[in-house]
């Protein structure tokens, strides 16, 4: 597996912010360089601030790079009920956009985070994106994978289904399906899954995690990602060439619709780009900062 490897500004700093009712966590490095133009990254699902380790130090090299977790992932809050749809979780970022004074911001999203970035860009916050970045992104009627991260997605959607599937059933699916993601499964090691997998292993965390995927809606994807051909700002689209959890034709159609666009393809990796082409993804990011 590849790792990042450019010289690291310091040690991320941990850090919260208070939204509405809500409490945020997110990693703080290059702190230095300050608020305006700062790289606002956000994971998918499952995820966390945790699948940027190996991005956020290259990039914190030119600019400061906050990696949230998302209302209910990570060491946020984790709220049930609430709404955790893309829109939600936008509705809790806006107002920490306002209280960290970050302008001008390069908005990273990957997976469902770039559904968040998209509404964020479009609706939310416009005035405070200055770019953005979408990598292997939840877009159109394309909310979720088919059999990703679970199998059988559209039924783990129906109310009763947490009811009706018992934790530990839940995590061994978690466990034979998430590697999945990825083209070469055996880069995902133990410690790896165990960052992704074992934050649900609770009734709580499967009551969670069937709230995010029962809030992964098609109109809500398709309505902001139709819009992004007006937003009116730089923004490079990062896919894997054999993502088959969103497929790369999704990709194509952003950069048709997205008028000067730039569209990067990965070889030889699947949805699970950030783990599987780290310095890959880091340096398209970086040369995209390097242009703006």
């Amino acid at each position: 597996m590849q790792t990042a490897s450019s010289t690291i500004t310091g040690r991320p700093h941990h850090r919260k912010v208070r939204s509405i009712h809500y409490t945020l966590s997110y990693e703080l490095q290059g702190e230095e360089h300050g608020t305006d133009g700062a790289i606002l990254l956000l994971h998918g699902l499952p995820g966390g601030a945790f699948s940027w380790r190996n991005i956020q130090p290259v990039l914190a090299a030119k600019r400061a790079v906050y990696a949230l977790d998302m209302l209910s992932y990570g060491k946020s809050d984790h709220p049930w009920p609430a709404d955790v749809s893309i829109w939600g979780q936008a509705d809790v970022l806006a107002p920490c956009l306002r209280t960290l004074n970050l302008t001008n911001i390069v908005l990273v999203g990957y997976d469902v985070g770039g559904g968040v970035a998209q509404v964020l860009a479009t609706r939310m916050a416009a005035e405070r994106v200055g770019a953005v970045v979408l990598i292997s992104t939840t877009c159109y009627a394309k909310a979720f994978g088919d059999h990703w991260p679970l199998p059988e997605m559209v039924s783990r959607q129906e109310p009763d289904a947490p009811r009706h599937t018992p934790t530990e059933q839940m995590i061994a699916d978690l466990r034979a399906t998430f590697p999945k993601g990825a083209v070469n499964p055996s880069r995902l090691t133990s410690e790896i899954l165990h960052h992704y997998i074992d934050p649900w292993n609770s009734e709580l965390g499967k009551e969670n995690l069937f709230q995010h995927i029962r809030k992964q809606l098609p109109n809500y994807s398709m309505s902001v990602a139709s819009d992004m051909k007006w937003v009116n700002k730089p923004v490079l689209i990062i896919w894997g060439q054999q993502d088959e959890v969103l497929p790369v034709s999704y990709a194509e159609r952003l950069h048709r619709d997205i008028p000067g666009s730039q569209l990067a393809v990965i070889p030889d990796t699947g949805h699970l780009v950030l783990e599987e082409a780290p310095d890959m993804v880091a340096r398209l990011i970086s040369e995209f900062v390097d242009t703006l």
